[in-house]
Parts: structure tokens; C-alpha cells; sequence
């Protein structure tokens, strides 16, 4: 009796199946359709998790798609008949590649057979059952060794652009490592700088009520004049620190409204003027006059256009010229805010690299607090909180420039590109 309900058991055990396919949509139809033959089956998204399946649900049979986002399919048959117990596990090769081949690539490697994509759905599962009663696609030796070869030689080039890869990444984190580092210490040199403004002066203070002097009101207005500066100055640092925080979670919300260009522009115009005649430097904005209004945050991008504005004038040496074109794109109803300048320009392999976090030209020995003499300095983030905004915007932002040359100068030029409505970037 005990041997009968056990040969029952067998009889009505329920064969599982590792389906390992990143397509959704074919994951679902095949697993429906064994589903419905009585089949037990899980299934995975990615050769890795596939792998780890399979260890943990020791399958009576295999299903995998040949190209995957990690691993191919043939490097998941060749691991997984080196693990102890799947030596004879079928192993179901199961994808639209039916190049010439590909099929015997896939038998040379370890598996069973071979199914070709868009799958025959009538009999599809009854072909699933024949590899399970042992069914199996033999390719002679000669075949098959060749074929091992050709996947060897593959497995060894595909080895070697990973290793290349991993040593990008590894210089790129790096470096990344190198700029925090920096701007680490950028940040405690610009909070330090408007700390001992706003130390020395409280000190003055302090030493003028201490001697119960009467304080004179140029006393008083200096007094003023410094802790006011020391605490613009920090109130602008943590300002960067937070955009680039809501920049980088994705959390940077905006107020969108009507903007008009030339008023924004002329308000820019007002608050550089100052700065551009202590340096003598020319700024020019054409005329804007027939721009169309944008539907965009007005404070947010006038943060954009002042960061890339004030990049400007740091690389501009005295006596220099920066001009602020717009240009309307009507076809692709968008405008285009162009920032030039007569600076000492950018190196063509790092016009990418300026609008990344934390990322400056020059090195930090030379950082300056001052963000408006020339070579002056910052906390690096200006241009990547610039491409942030504009991004959120549904813009694109990028630069020109000839080169990096001190002497001759060759400039550069940011080109800020914005649509005219949002609903119609969407």
C-alpha cells in the first residue's frame, strides 16, 4: 500500500520549470501557457537571479532566452551544468535569435534543445514534455568543438571589455571620490570665509560696548555692512548645497508661470553691472524685445542663466566681453539662450565634465572665495545646478569651445535650450 500512494505521488508531483527571460510579456505567455498543463513554474528577469532560482527550486527542466541585460543565456548553460546536480538537468534554449549558428552554439554549450521565438503556442507545451520524458539535440563532436572554441575565443573578448570596463569605473569613482574630497574642503573654506567676517566684526562690536564707548554711526554701519556680507554669503552656500540635494533625489519642484526673457534679462543685466565695471569687463544682451513669453519657474532659471553668467566672468579676464544672445526656434518651439564670452575657454575633453557635480578646471589650491575676479572661485556646482534646472524644465544645456588657451583666448559659449510651453515638451 505505502509503495502504491508513493508511485501516486510521483505520478502526480508537479514538474517545475525555471523560466529565465527579461521580456515581460513572453514571461507571462509561457508561463500561462504551462500553467495550464499542470507545470510548476517560476521565473526570473536577469541571468544572476536566474541562477540563484534555479540552486533554490532545483527544476526538473531549464527555460532560458539567449540574449539577456547581464549574462547571455550560453554562459547560464555552461555555469549551470558545472553545478553538482544539473549535469543532466534539461536545459531549453528559448529565443527569437535563429541566426545561423546560433542553434549549435547553443547545443555546443550544455543545452538540451532549441526553441525558436514567436513560440507555436499550440504545441508548445506538449514539446516542453518531450524534453522532460528525454528528448535531447545531439550535434556530432567535431560540431560541438568547434563551437566550444568559438565561445571560448567570445567568452575571452567579452572578459576582456569587462575588465576594461571595471577600470573605467573604478578611475571615474576615483575621481569622483577625489571631487568630494575637494569639495569638502571648498565648502568648509566658503563657510569659513563669511565666518570670520561675521567673527571679527561681532568681536569689534563686542569690544566696543565692553569699553562703554559711544559707537559712532560709521561704526555701526561697518559693523553692519560685514555681518550682513558674511551672512549673504553663507545663506547663498547652503542655497547651492540644497538645490544640488533636490537635484540629484529628484525632488526639485517647480513653479511654473508665465516668464518674460527680456525683463529677466535686464534684472540679471542690473545685478552684474557692478561687477563687470570693477572688472571692466562688456556685457552685452541683444535684443530680446520679440520674444514670445515661456511657461517655465522664473526664480529657478534665472539661477540657471546667473550660474552660467557668473562662469563667465570668473574665466573672462579683465577688459573682456560677454554677450547674452535668445533665439527663438519656432519649428521645434523651443528658444535658445546662448552665454558668450572672450574667456580662456574650456578643453574640448572636458565640456561634459563642467556640468557635473562638484567638478571644477584648475585645482583646488589655487580656490578662491571670490566669485567674481577673474579665476575666482565657488563650490563647483554652479553649471551642474544650472543643468539640473533646465533639465527639469525639459531642457538640454551643453558648451562650446575651441579649446583652453590663457594667451589667445578663444572663449566659449553655453547654449541653454528651453520650450516655450511645458505641455508641449511632454
Amino acid at each position: 500500500m505505502l509503495v502504491r500512494c508513493t508511485i501516486e505521488a510521483m505520478l502526480n508531483k508537479k514538474a517545475v520549470i525555471v523560466y529565465i527571460e527579461d521580456h515581460r510579456p513572453s514571461r507571462l505567455l509561457v508561463e500561462h501557457l504551462l500553467e495550464r498543463r499542470g507545470y510548476d513554474i517560476y521565473t526570473a528577469e536577469n541571468g544572476l537571479d536566474g541562477i540563484t532560482l534555479v540552486r533554490e527550486k532545483k527544476p526538473e527542466l531549464v527555460l532560458l532566452d539567449i540574449n539577456l541585460p547581464d549574462i547571455s543565456g550560453r554562459d547560464i548553460s555552461t555555469r549551470l551544468r558545472g553545478i553538482e546536480g544539473f549535469a543532466e538537468t534539461p536545459l531549453i534554449a528559448l529565443t527569437a535569435d535563429a541566426s545561423p549558428g546560433s542553434r549549435e552554439m547553443a547545443l555546443s554549450v550544455g543545452c538540451t534543445g532549441f526553441l525558436t521565438k514567436p513560440i507555436d503556442v499550440p504545441t508548445f507545451a506538449s514539446k516542453i514534455q518531450e524534453f522532460l520524458d528525454g528528448r535531447a539535440e545531439i550535434l556530432g563532436d567535431a560540431e560541438k568543438s568547434r563551437n566550444l572554441e568559438l565561445h571560448a575565443q567570445d567568452l575571452v573578448k567579452r572578459l576582456e571589455k569587462n575588465i576594461r570596463n571595471l577600470e573605467a569605473a573604478n578611475r571615474r569613482l576615483r575621481e569622483l571620490d577625489s571631487l568630494k574630497s575637494d569639495f569638502i574642503v571648498m565648502v568648509s573654506h566658503e563657510l569659513r570665509t563669511p565666518l570670520t567676517l561675521i567673527s571679527g566684526y561681532t568681536y569689534l562690536l563686542d569690544a566696543q560696548i565692553g569699553a562703554d564707548q559711544d559707537i559712532s554711526h560709521d561704526t555701526l554701519s561697518s559693523i553692519s555692512t560685514g555681518l550682513n556680507s558674511g551672512m549673504q554669503r553663507m545663506q547663498e552656500v547652503i542655497n547651492e548645497i540644497i538645490h544640488v540635494s533636490h537635484i540629484t533625489s529628484g525632488t526639485l519642484d517647480l513653479s511654473l508661470g508665465p516668464v518674460r526673457i527680456p525683463i529677466m534679462l535686464e534684472m540679471i543685466e542690473k545685478e552684474f553691472a557692478p561687477i563687470c565695471k570693477k572688472r571692466n569687463l562688456t556685457l552685452v544682451i541683444h535684443d530680446t524685445k520679440k520674444l514670445p513669453l515661456i511657461e517655465a519657474d522664473g526664480t529657478r532659471l534665472r539661477t540657471a542663466i546667473e550660474n552660467v553668467l557668473g562662469n563667465a566672468v570668473k574665466y573672462t579676464p579683465d577688459g573682456g566681453h560677454i554677450a547674452i544672445t535668445v533665439n527663438e526656434i519656432p519649428d521645434m518651439g523651443t528658444i535658445d539662450i546662448i552665454v558668450r564670452d572672450t574667456g580662456i575657454g574650456i578643453p574640448s575633453g572636458e565640456l561634459r565634465n563642467i556640468f557635473e557635480q562638484f567638478y571644477m578646471l584648475g585645482k583646488i589650491k589655487h580656490h578662491s572665495s571670490s566669485k567674481s575676479a577673474f579665476g575666482g572661485g565657488g563650490l563647483g556646482i554652479g553649471l551642474s545646478i544650472t543643468k539640473g534646472i533646465i533639465e527639469a524644465h525639459n531642457g538640454r544645456v551643453w558648451a562650446e569651445s575651441k579649446g583652453r588657451d590663457e594667451k589667445n583666448l578663444p572663449g566659449s559659449a553655453v547654449h541653454l535650450i528651453l520650450p516655450i510651453s511645458q505641455n508641449k515638451s511632454k
